[in-house]
């Protein structure tokens, strides 16, 4: 364990040291995942490219047992091939499973969602006399993407928030042929260990030090540590509280950021829903409200970098724009603000016009987005299925 830990070290940079500890453990549960009542999401996320996601597939790739990468396999193949030892899935570029992209994708998310607890078989109409067939649905999946996940999918998940590395820190190149040999090894070496001690791992019962689904998620990472004794069990219960942590504050990040979208559409509509509003002039209105946290967010109260902070992961951010009075200021223009206030805080009492499908196809076809006439476009563009706010 100790070994693969610092493999897994040289080759990425992880979040942090207990996310480092957590994706060892990941991967030596999956050695034991026949023996296991759930089977743990790993969600690899980053806000951007080249944040390291894939090449913590790689290594996982090298590592886990009987890894399947599944960047553009067909579900048919996926329902097939899970069985009663269910391979570890990889799954690139998950955003597109999720998101407003996924299309034909439904089988696979659904399929991606029930796996993570064993018995919850999917049901389909098979082979040539149609009769109704449950496919398997169990088995340990490592999801990696741009942007967050849905709910469903993090609320299961051991969650790395990945970022660019700093220019001082540094990584092993990954190298198929020469890095995979070492990792492979390191592989057996695990599976050859594990692999006799599954009855066992079925029967423990180990101490958690959370509770109901977060419990569910980290058991099988903590009866391996269990099992490997000596530091690993106090590591492993102490990255569990970290990680837990982490996700509970950005779930709190996650409701402050709607509440700013609701707020700045209020704005907008007390000045008329005008075309842009001076990054000065939002700021001030945020702040006059006296039940809104604005005022005393930060030391001082909301300024321009937090508020474009905040707007950052929507797409959102602020531009020179030339007022009817000619002059030139810093501003958020109203048509920003549509697709984020569509898909994170719809209006209930407004129907979905057909418009909010004309403002996704302009923006999929890279055309500047207008702002529309009438009443503001609400639900998710497409229908309900839209991607999950970022944490």
């Amino acid at each position: 364990m100790d070994e693969l830990r610092a493999a897994i070290g040289r080759y990425v940079v992880l979040p942090s040291e207990e996310a480092l500890t957590a994706v060892t453990l990941w991967v030596a549960a999956s050695h034991i995942q026949p023996a296991l009542q759930h089977a743990p999401r790993l969600a690899v996320v980053g806000p951007t490219k080249g944040c390291g996601k894939s090449r913590v597939l790689d290594v996982l790739h090298e590592t886990v047992h009987k890894p399947m990468m599944t960047v553009n396999t067909s579900p048919a193949v996926v329902f097939r091939v899970i069985g009663e030892d269910p391979p570890t899935l990889l799954v690139d570029e998950a955003d597109t499973i999720f998101g407003p992209k996924a299309g034909d994708k439904e089988d696979l998310r659904g399929l991606l969602n029930a796996g993570h607890q064993r018995n919850r078989p999917a049901w389909r109409i098979s082979g040539p006399e149609h009769k109704a067939t449950a496919f398997p649905t169990f088995a340990m999946a490592a999801l990696a993407a741009i942007g967050d996940l849905p709910d469903t999918i993090t609320d299961r998940a051991v969650v790395l928030r990945m970022q660019k590395r700093k220019p001082g820190e540094r990584i092993t190149p990954f190298r198929s042929r020469y890095s995979a040999p070492e990792l492979n090894a390191l592989r057996d070496r695990l599976t050859a260990w594990l692999a006799p001690l599954r009855s066992t791992a079925e029967g423990l019962v180990p101490q958690m030090p959370v509770e109901d689904r977060a419990a569910d998620t980290w058991e099988p990472l903590v009866i391996v540590a269990d099992l490997a004794g000596g530091h690993w069990p106090s590591r492993a219960r102490a990255a569990c509280l970290a990680m837990t942590r982490n996700e509970v504050v950005q779930d709190e990040q996650t409701t402050l950021k709607t509440r700013l979208l609701r707020d700045i559409r209020r704005v907008f509509e007390q000045q008329g829903d005008q075309e842009a509003l001076r990054s000065h002039d939002l700021l001030a209105a945020l702040i006059q409200d006296a039940e809104a946290p604005w005022a005393e967010y930060g030391t001082k109260g909301l300024n321009a970098y937090h508020l474009a902070n905040l707007l950052r992961d929507f797409g959102i951010s602020p531009a020179n724009h030339r007022f009817e009075n000619g002059r030139q200021a810093k501003a958020y223009a109203r048509n920003q603000f549509l697709d984020a206030w569509a898909r994170y805080c719809p209006d209930p009492a407004q129907p979905a016009p057909a418009a909010g499908e004309a403002v996704v196809a302009r923006r999929a076809q890279g055309k500047p987005l207008t702002p529309p006439s009438g009443t503001l476009p609400i639900g998710p563009p497409g229908g309900p299925a839209g991607p999950r706010p970022t944490r």
